[in-house]
């Protein structure tokens, strides 16, 4: 059986890349490994006094992601296919990576949209970073 990595951001285009990834896993008889990963600096906070931590901040944004990452574990599940999912904090093309090597992922499926430059508009800045370094490859799946 084949993993395929999926990293999720829970935004607006999370349901069609969802979907599509499911289409895919289909095809090659695959598994879906989820991951979210959240900004190391959740619970930082600038004001009057500089940077202030408030861990109750991340935590319960934790809690929330965890929440959804499980929805959609659920979702994928119900498409009779086998799923997993994980969270972690830190840069996000390096954890991604570093999780599909752990998994001996055959593919990362990624979204297409970006938020600057003429590229990212079209491809997306982590996807761009992942098609670039990654060896495994990387289906990117168009969201507009």
């Amino acid at each position: 059986m084949t993993n395929i990595v999926l990293p999720v951001d829970f935004g607006d285009s999370t349901e069609k890349l969802i979907s599509s990834a499911v289409k895919f896993a289909k095809e090659v008889n695959g598994r879906i490994c989820l991951i979210h990963v959240a900004p190391a600096d959740i619970g930082f906070a600038i004001g009057d006094m500089g940077f202030q931590y408030f861990p109750e901040v991340e935590q319960n944004e934790i809690k929330e992601e965890l929440l959804q990452l499980n929805s959609l574990e659920q979702r994928i599940l119900s498409e009779d296919l086998e799923c997993e999912h994980l969270l972690k904090q830190g840069v996000p093309g390096d954890i991604i990576l570093e999780y599909a090597k752990e998994k001996n992922a055959g593919y990362i499926v990624m979204g297409s949209h970006g938020r600057s430059g003429i590229y990212d508009v079209f491809v997306g800045s982590l996807t761009k970073e992942l098609t670039r370094r990654s060896t495994i490859p990387v289906l990117v799946i168009p969201m507009h």
